[in-house]
């Protein structure tokens, strides 16, 4: 949704938005998700968890403080850098999760099957968002965003005790 609100709701040029995404959007990915890894094993699982799921989520704050301003090509890096860091944290602990789920034996099928499962939500919310958009209007939508991700938040919250034993000792912050 966020090339869809750069180019039509920004009016940035799809060269510009593909440009960005490219490369600071992937540097940003990458050093994310390396430095997601490392937070990851000093913080323990559910730390980790618990941090790179609110920064996502706040980082459509970027979009929403894009949607409000005059066009910029430097907002638009920010916003894309900051949507893309956090995420990669967020991957990096989100796989850490699925791998501490799966029995050994049966790791890969359950792997693949976990990181199926975890693309319904993708799948079946996408494309309600442009209904939503319509509805709301592009600042609307990301403030929406931001207060989407707390349910989720709150759910690694309530799983503070199941993670945490799913966490190698060796894993488990001092």
């Amino acid at each position: 949704m966020s090339t869809t609100f750069l180019i039509r709701g920004v009016g940035f040029s799809p060269a510009d938005v593909g440009l960005m995404n490219k490369s600071m959007g992937l540097v940003a990915t990458i050093v994310g998700a390396l430095l997601g890894g490392a937070l990851q094993a000093r913080l323990g699982l559910w730390r980790a968890l618990l941090l790179f799921g609110v920064l996502p989520g706040a980082s459509n704050l970027a979009y929403w403080v894009l949607a409000i301003s005059p066009q910029s090509l430097a907002l638009m890096g920010l916003a894309i850098g900051v949507e893309n860091f956090t995420g990669g944290m967020g991957t990096a602990a989100f796989v850490a999760l699925l791998s501490a789920l799966c029995d050994v034996r049966f790791s890969a099928t359950q792997f693949a099957l976990l990181s199926a499962l975890s693309a319904v939500g993708r799948v079946y919310v996408g494309p309600a968002t442009g209904y939503l958009v319509e509805a709301m209007g592009w600042p609307a939508f990301y403030l929406f965003t931001v207060a989407a991700a707390v349910p989720g938040v709150v759910l690694i919250a309530l799983l503070r005790r199941q993670i945490t034993a799913r966490e190698a000792p060796e894993e488990r912050p001092g």
